[in-house]
């Protein structure tokens, strides 16, 4: 056997070797990991997301019959006790309206029935509009498919002539296929504002 073959049959032997030596190395100097000291929840959220399924970030999309676009985001939807609908928590919503402008909400609270086509949204509810209304109140509730929303209670608003507070308010289009309007009804109050400019 020639020197190059000895060198070879010795390094078959030596570098296995080495291998073996250099993993035992990383496995004595490793630290131990604490598997619980990893997980990216506080203990609280972990039991709460346990008792309940919820799901973050849910989406819902749909298109009303006249064309107009609805999106709804939630920053998390949680399964309702006893069968009742699901509920989602700050919600953010917005209707791009076919014939233009746009209207947002955002809210505390609401839900969404996908089976009736219907939504509510609760808890310090604001309505933005395209054309710089902004509507304050503590319930909406709208249907989808042809949206037509509506308040129980009382508003209160600010716009291009003012502020007004209203016994409650409409948002729809008084027929199939007509623009968009805000109707505010029940003893309406208006403090007109010269220095705004009334909406063209």
């Amino acid at each position: 056997m020639d020197s190059h073959s000895r060198f070879v049959a010795y390094l078959k032997v030596i570098l296995p070797l080495a291998a073996v030596a250099l993993l035992s190395t990383l496995f004595l100097l490793s630290r131990s990991v604490d598997p619980t000291a990893t997980l990216p929840f506080a203990q609280h959220e972990v039991e709460e997301r346990v008792r309940g399924q919820q799901v973050t970030a849910p989406f819902y999309s749909s298109t009303t019959d006249d064309g107009d676009e609805i999106t709804v985001e939630a920053r998390l939807a949680r399964a309702a006790v006893g069968g009742g609908l699901a509920e989602a928590e700050d919600l953010n919503a917005r209707l791009k309206l076919a014939r233009g402008g746009q209207i947002a909400l955002r809210s505390q609270t609401g839900t969404i029935d996908a089976v009736t086509d219907t939504a509510s949204f609760s808890g310090a509810v604001e309505i933005a509009t395209s054309t710089g209304y902004v509507v304050l109140t503590d319930r909406l509730d709208a249907t989808i498919g042809d949206f037509h929303a509506s308040t129980p209670g009382e508003v209160r608003a600010t716009g291009p002539v003012g502020t007004l507070t209203a016994g409650r308010m409409e948002i729809g289009a008084k027929n199939p296929g007509e623009p968009m309007h805000m109707l505010f009804k029940n003893g309406v109050k208006l403090v007109y504002d010269p220095g705004k400019t009334p909406e063209e």
